[in-house]
């Protein structure tokens, strides 16, 4: 069966999903490129340094963000959300969006990408002090999708 997430769905998948992709455009080029971020239930939160992607942000700042959830391919959830990108650097608003990054809850194996700091999961007093981008996306809109196997489908997986 196919069918719309709901409201709380959508929320939901958001707020428990840690790596998501970011599409925006120059104008020329569309690019699509993942990123770990953290959701509050308003902007998605993400850190990142100077490159490619934050070139194409800070020239149009109109983004598309999407994130799954995938149990196997006859079982899973996407939501797609369209917003604008919003560098922080606003020394207050920098340090809440890093202070939200750095508590989410991330798997217990996690990559140097998605640990802003060495002494993770422990509080850091360094986080002011870290180089980069710090952005948040506000999100405009979000639909949601889904599909979930019959008991056919799920005797062959």
């Amino acid at each position: 069966m196919m069918g719309q997430l709901n409201t709380d769905e959508i929320e939901n998948l958001l707020q428990t999903t840690v790596i998501g992709r970011i599409g925006c455009s120059d104008g020329k080029l569309i690019y699509v490129v993942p990123i770990s971020f953290v959701y509050d239930g308003s902007f998605v939160y993400g850190y990142t340094h100077e490159g490619f992607k934050i070139t194409v942000l800070r020239k149009n700042p109109t983004v598309c963000f999407e994130v799954e959830g995938l149990e196997n391919l006859a079982n899973w959830q996407t939501v797609i959300a369209h917003g604008s990108f919003e560098e922080l650097t606003d020394p207050a608003l920098r340090l809440d969006a890093l202070k939200k990054l750095h508590a989410r809850k991330l798997p217990f194996l996690t990559s140097q990408t998605t640990r802003l700091t060495a002494e993770w999961p422990f509080a850091s007093e360094a986080l002011s002090q870290l180089k980069g981008v710090a952005f948040r996306i506000r999100l405009h809109s979000k639909t949601g999708r889904f599909e979930k196997a019959g008991l056919l489908a799920e005797t062959f997986c």
